[in-house]
């Protein structure tokens, strides 16, 4: 006990070994949260309070989950693998593959991931000839998801007017297509699971008899739907253990809702909050800063971060005439930290917003700097492993119409868009699948499609006996798919990530438990599932969710749901020597020695939509707030004057948050003060009135005519501080371009214009 527990400061100690009743841990950044939830975890099970079996912990990314299962491994002499610890949609997804009937799905149902989701959208609004530039896919998918995660079905959506009319009429049409077709998305994992426990009172009770000790990780993360869903598989006695931060909130636009964290202090009547303030990661400036910055926000639970390793370095800030410039700064100080022998891989750079990437790859591109874009495609999002995955979708369920979409003409069969309209037509007629409706279509269409149901039908008869790993040996050989990436140019990648494709399905087999001589569609599963069965209160008989997973699935279905859930996981993989471009949102729960904050400017961050809200300014701090406190030695800031942004340069003035960071903890490596740039137009006409002058005399002879220089900053009485950013005309009829910030860009006539010059 004494080794499971030593090292722990007494905040953490406090919240291992809290009593069994609902707790909610509040767990600063770098302050050890996934540390104090595997040792709770241990701590429980080596004081027999409660088995392996018994216990729910829920995270919100398959990295996170997997990083707390093998420190378990580490703690314990125990089997990790029965154990329910996953992510919220891996959690639903386990609880519907064994109650599959009672949630009126197939046992094969099918996960569609974000952008499977968006194509069977698309392709349901091209059946029902809905104008998609009025009602575009991406708009109805957010539509979508967006009520599920509110619990909600379209006849439950209130329909204000006729464009949300249309849209939910759409919904409750996909919602037939996608249980016609055996299939889910992420939000339907989550719903459609929530609607099983809320109906079904024996399997409600059996979960909750079950899981007597709950556990959440990120819950400043959850929705309004997950929360709900906790909330039932939790009863009324159940002891959930929740860890978060709720100023690091900043998901709202997934729908995130940072209130459940007080709505579960209130409606859980939690007695046990600890806060866990010691931070391990970053130095007193960085913290102090945070920390400060926070402050500012209201509605906080409220903490401070602190630490014992010194104040450390000064956050250091650059001032920028232009993004260009700002780019050259960071390639200058990147090449000089590396010179003094820091890794690539430890130094970050971060922005609010993906466009501004695009100068930074060309400047570390120019200055031959290795990076890496952190979120960039991961492997099952490759387009090449996307359609092998299509084809062994088919092999396990054949109706999944998006999979027979994918791959009915790829590689070319000599099936044309005219083929497929008739299919559709068919598929319409008679209301079935795409696959079903083949013998329906005549002729030479009819012809060639036949031939691709016979070669689908044929990977089915042929692999039925083969291990996960040599069906997808025999798929790639049988679908052509080698030999056509054989004949492109740079084809050896896209097949070197197929062959992967062995690779990963030998890896998963072997760690889920199905054993690699497996059959991976009746494999001993069917068997062991047959053994698995509960006989509920009433009567009811259901497969045991507490086996294995290779008791419920066969290995090919689990692998395609593995593969599903792993494209949809927002976080990526790090590792590569090499200087890590990434956004803000991306960078929440990792960390560096060196961390650059760009584009500190007002519109940009704070981002210019966080007005449209109340809460939107706050969410943007909080965001700022990760940003900080991703440093662990030295973090540097930079704004810029200028910035070319989709196409338009933008003026701007430094972010509201310089305002609130303590004066102590900043050293400024530019003057703050601005640069006196002109327009182009502006040098040009004082050029034809003047051409004997050079450059830096017209400047200053356009100073002396208007009394106010481009780039000074000023005050007006109504539109708050703002910095001029061009001039026109001169004397008595000058004007000029004022940026305000929050209140836009106005043109103010100088001579009339109360303007203060600001300090």
């Amino acid at each position: 006990m004494q080794n499971l527990l030593h090292n722990l400061n007494p905040e953490q100690l406090a919240a291992v070994t809290l009593p069994a009743q609902p707790a909610l841990i509040l767990a600063g950044a770098g302050s050890g949260k996934t540390r104090v939830l595997t040792t709770r975890i241990a701590w429980l099970i080596q004081t027999m309070q409660i088995s392996p079996a018994g216990l729910l912990a829920v995270t919100f990314t398959n990295k996170a989950a997997k990083e707390m299962l093998a420190r378990l491994s580490a703690m314990l002499p125990i089997n990790t693998r029965g154990m329910w610890i996953g992510t919220f949609h891996g959690v639903c997804n386990r609880l519907l593959r064994a109650h599959h009937r009672d949630a009126a799905l197939p046992q094969t149902f099918q996960i569609l991931d974000m952008a499977d989701q968006l194509s069977a959208i698309k392709r349901l609004i091209k059946r029902l000839n809905v104008d998609d530039e009025k009602y575009p896919p991406k708009q109805l998918q957010y539509f979508i998801n967006s009520a599920k995660d509110q619990g909600l079905r379209s006849h439950a959506v209130d329909a204000h007017d006729d464009f949300t009319r249309k849209f939910v009429e759409l919904y409750a049409a996909y919602d037939e297509q996608c249980q016609r077709e055996g299939v889910v998305d992420f939000a339907e994992l989550l719903l459609r699971s929530y609607e099983l426990l809320s109906r079904n009172q024996p399997l409600r009770e059996h979960y909750q008899a079950r899981f007597k000790h709950i556990l959440v990780d990120e819950f400043q993360d959850t929705n309004d739907l997950q929360y709900q869903w906790l909330k039932l598989i939790a009863g009324q006695h159940n002891s959930v253990f929740a860890v978060g931060d709720d100023d690091q909130s900043i998901y709202a636009f997934r729908g995130a809702n940072v209130g459940n964290m007080a709505a579960f202090e209130r409606e859980f009547n939690v007695q046990n909050l600890i806060k866990l303030e010691q931070n391990y990661r970053s130095h007193g400036h960085i913290l102090d800063s945070a920390n400060q910055l926070i402050a500012h926000n209201t509605n906080r639970l409220g903490k401070n971060l602190r630490t014992d390793a010194g104040h450390g370095e000064q956050i250091r800030i650059y001032e920028a005439s232009s993004d260009l410039q700002e780019a050259q700064w960071l390639i200058e100080e990147m090449k000089s930290l590396i010179n003094e022998g820091w890794l690539r891989s430890e130094i970050a750079v971060l922005y609010r917003s993906n466009a501004q990437s695009r100068v930074i790859e060309y400047a570390l591109f120019t200055a031959a700097l290795p990076y890496r874009v952190y979120g960039g495609q991961r492997f099952f999002e490759r387009a090449e492993v996307k359609h092998a995955i299509a084809y062994l979708q088919l092999i396990d369920n054949p109706h999944n119409d998006s999979a027979f979409l994918r791959v009915v003409n790829f590689p070319t069969r000599g099936i044309g868009a005219r083929s497929i309209e008739q299919l559709q037509d068919a598929a319409r007629q008679y209301g079935v699948s795409l696959y079903a409706a083949v013998p329906y279509v005549a002729g030479k269409a009819g012809s060639s499609l036949g031939g691709f149901v016979k070669l689908i039908e044929g990977m089915r008869f042929e692999t039925q006996q083969l291990p996960l790993p040599e069906m997808v040996q025999v798929m790639l050989e049988k679908s052509t798919l080698i030999v056509h990436y054989q004949g492109e140019k740079e084809g050896a990648d896209r097949i070197e990530n197929l062959e992967q494709l062995i690779a990963a399905a030998t890896v998963f087999v072997s760690e889920e438990g199905f054993g690699l001589d497996a059959p991976a569609l009746l494999g001993p599963q069917a068997h062991a599932a047959q053994n698995s069965v509960l006989t509920m209160g009433d009567g009811t008989e259901i497969i045991d969710a507490d086996a294995p997973l290779a008791a419920v699935m066969s290995p090919l279905s689990a692998f395609l749901s593995h593969a599903s859930l792993e494209a949809g996981d927002n976080q990526a993989q790090a590792g590569q020597d090499a200087i890590q471009l990434m956004t803000v949102h991306s960078a929440k729960g990792l960390e560096f020695d060196a961390v650059f904050i760009t584009g500190l400017e007002e519109g940009l961050f704070p981002h210019e939509n966080s007005e449209e809200s109340d809460d939107g300014v706050e969410e943007e701090r909080r965001l700022m707030y990760v940003a900080i406190t991703r440093a662990r030695k030295r973090l540097y800031m930079s704004f810029s004057q200028t910035r070319m942004l989709h196409g338009q340069t933008r003026y701007n003035m430094k972010s509201r948050f310089f305002d609130e960071l303590p004066e102590d903890s900043l050293k400024w490596l530019s003057p703050k003060v601005q640069s006196h740039w002109f327009g182009a137009s502006q040098i040009k006409a004082a050029w034809v009135d003047a051409p004997e002058l050079g450059s830096n005399q017209i400047a200053q002879k356009m100073n002396r005519d208007v009394g106010w220089r481009i780039g000074e900053s000023v005050h007006h009485a109504k539109f708050g501080d703002g910095v001029i950013v061009n001039i026109e005309g001169s004397g008595a009829q000058a004007r000029a371009h004022i940026n305000f910030g929050r209140n836009g860009m106005k043109l103010l006539d100088l001579g009339v214009a109360k303007l203060e010059r600001s300090p």
